[in-house]
């Protein structure tokens, strides 16, 4: 599902991760450890395709493509999907808004069809139900005024609704209490077809998954056991 050869990243000139080499099977539940700087979310925001990460070196490569060079925008389309700790606040997007117009480009992107508005509701319904989302959150605008908790629930919303191939959460369980905890848990054992790597440091969280394999980071580099 993914493959990183001899990844070499830097921030403002400053390297962060030096010579990584990582395969990650398709459909596994990884868990990417490590101290706090150790270049954990650097490798996520990296595959993601954030702009600011400069590759110095090596490639990604995704479901047999390629895509060192390609924007977040093909990456989210291609199935990559990032649940990142610091989400913005998008002031004027609805969530309903911004769920439809996600899931309706992903719709063009696999199967070049246009979004069904019937089957989309039907779905939004039953997955806001599934993760205990009042109704009234989807006319509020993305991310405005939303407790921690609630964030979480609306990033596991969109992950949902649009089934990643591959989901990378950056700490998905901080700040949760034990029933977020729970339904992350549940939710990720829920999506059988979806790669997971998942980067936390919560031992009570991470036996809650099962994960497999576990890479760790230090300073930049995989620890070899």
């Amino acid at each position: 599902m993914l493959e990183i050869k001899n990844l070499s990243v830097s921030l403002n000139g400053k390297k962060l991760l030096s010579n990584i080499n990582i395969n990650i099977p398709e459909k596994s539940r990884c868990l990417l450890s490590g101290h706090n700087g150790s270049g954990k979310s650097t490798l996520a925001q990296t595959i993601a395709g954030n702009p600011a990460y400069s590759v110095d070196s090596g490639h990604i490569i995704f479901d047999g493509t390629d895509i060192t060079t390609e924007n977040t925008t093909t990456r989210a389309l291609r199935g990559i999907f990032l649940g990142a700790q610091n989400v913005p606040e998008i002031p004027g997007l609805t969530v309903l808004s911004f769920l439809k117009h996600s899931c309706a480009a992903h719709t063009h992107f696999n199967t070049g069809q246009e979004l069904s508005m019937g089957e989309f509701l039907q779905k939004l319904n039953a997955t806001c139900e599934q993760l205990n989302i009042p109704s009234q959150w989807l006319n509020r605008y993305v991310n405005v005024g939303f407790s921690g908790g609630e964030r979480k629930r609306l990033m596991l919303l969109q992950m949902v609704m649009t089934q990643p191939r591959l989901a990378i959460l950056d700490e998905p369980d901080s700040g949760a209490d034990n029933e977020t905890k729970d339904l992350i848990a549940r939710t990720i054992h829920d999506m059988p077809n979806t790669t997971f790597i998942i980067i936390s440091h919560q031992p009570d969280f991470t036996d809650r998954i099962n994960p497999t394999p576990i890479i760790t980071l230090s300073s930049g580099q995989i620890m070899i056991k």
